[in-house]
């Protein structure tokens, strides 16, 4: 599998990670707990993603003896299906933390209502 991608997508896990995320000294990774997305057939034969990689080819890892292949060639759609779940993981995950944060709202600023990776 290729390395220092800027996503990772584990199928087994439900899990997509965005590597490196603003802030942050590693990848920030969430569970999608989404059954209908998963459970599509274009993913059936796919182990794991690392998408955004200077190594195109080894992109996408096939849980069979299929070769690995770029994204693109993988024929699963867009990169944005994945980052779009990601996205909103992270809003709900923001507005925790505001929600949390005890701070009054004018130390704080505004609950964010967007987020866009």
């Amino acid at each position: 599998m290729a390395t220092n991608a800027n996503w990772t997508v584990i199928f087994e896990d439900k899990k997509i990670i965005k590597n490196y995320a603003e802030g942050a000294n590693e990848g920030v990774a969430y569970v999608i707990n989404d059954d209908a997305f998963w459970s599509q057939s274009k993913f059936s034969n796919i182990w794991a993603i690392q998408h955004g990689t200077s190594v195109t080819s080894d992109e996408v890892e096939h849980r069979d003896e299929t070769a690995h292949t770029s994204f693109a060639d993988a024929n699963i759609g867009a990169i944005g299906d994945f980052t779009d779940k990601w996205d909103a993981a992270h809003l709900a995950q923001l507005q925790a933390d505001w929600d949390a944060d005890e701070r009054d709202e004018s130390e704080k600023g505004s609950r964010p209502t967007s987020y866009t990776s």
